[in-house]
């Protein structure tokens, strides 16, 4: 639970519209609500600075409406990552607002006013088969309150393309490269950038990039200092920690 809902209840008291006995019940959600098949935990915002993210696959639609509409009144931003279509048009029945990225399979909900960083994340994408898991990023960046910049495409296969987006990459305070196949890019960026590089191993590629696994581990070794790996198709971790890092 957020300090400002905490307010709202006590100036409700002030004004006589809850009682004492009311205002206890409120605050008896404190500090999370139990739904049964979810603990919906309101203090993740004063913890760490973020409020909880609702991860949607392998919940039913119902359930994730049940959490949403269990969020909404403590009104901070909502993001819900890994979301069907049926689970966002549940959502979109209790909150006309709400927002999907079909691309990133996110729904995201504003209640508050958002303002950007001045400075950037960088989201760099080696091909466009990446663009989901990079678009999964740029959702959650934004909500969080970052300026981003999009660079997609330009993976080793035709280098070239990479260097004229040089300025773009130079000009972040952290990247997140994402790459599937062999997962080379995050090598070549973090050589050519002073900043922090967030690499993100995608499940794309023939048979023996095992899904990601190949991508992971050339992540993992990269010979280039400054780099830190996340799990595969993994943009929210990616983007959640390069938020943390342009906040600094």
């Amino acid at each position: 639970m957020n300090s400002e809902y905490i307010r709202n209840i006590l100036a409700s008291v002030q004004k006589g519209d809850l009682s004492i006995e009311q205002a206890m019940e409120s605050l008896k959600q404190l500090p999370y609500t139990d739904l049964g098949y979810a603990k919906v935990d309101h203090h993740r915002q004063l913890r760490r600075g973020y409020p909880e993210v609702i991860f949607c696959a392998g919940k039913t639609p119902a359930q994730v409406k049940g959490i949403v509409a269990n969020m909404l009144p403590h009104g901070e931003n909502i993001l819900a990552t890994r979301a069907s279509i049926d689970i966002f048009h549940e959502v979109k029945s209790i909150c006309p607002n709400a927002e999907y990225n079909e691309l990133g399979r996110t729904i995201t909900i504003r209640q508050k006013e958002i303002t950007p960083t001045s400075s950037y994340i960088a989201i760099v994408t080696a091909g466009t088969s990446d663009i989901p898991v990079a678009e999964e990023a740029a959702v959650t960046a934004e909500i969080f309150g970052n300026r981003i910049e999009k660079v997609f495409d330009v993976g080793v296969a035709g280098i070239h393309r990479l260097y004229d987006r040089l300025d773009i990459l130079r000009g972040a305070k952290v990247l997140v490269v994402i790459a599937g196949m062999e997962g080379a890019l995050p090598s070549v960026v973090g050589g050519l950038v002073d900043k922090p590089v967030i690499a993100v191993p995608t499940s794309v590629g023939y048979g023996a990039a095992f899904q990601g696994i190949a991508a992971l581990l050339g992540m993992l070794t990269s010979c280039t200092s400054g780099i830190g790996v996340v799990n595969i198709d993994n943009g929210f971790g990616a983007a959640y920690l390069a938020s943390m890092i342009n906040k600094l």
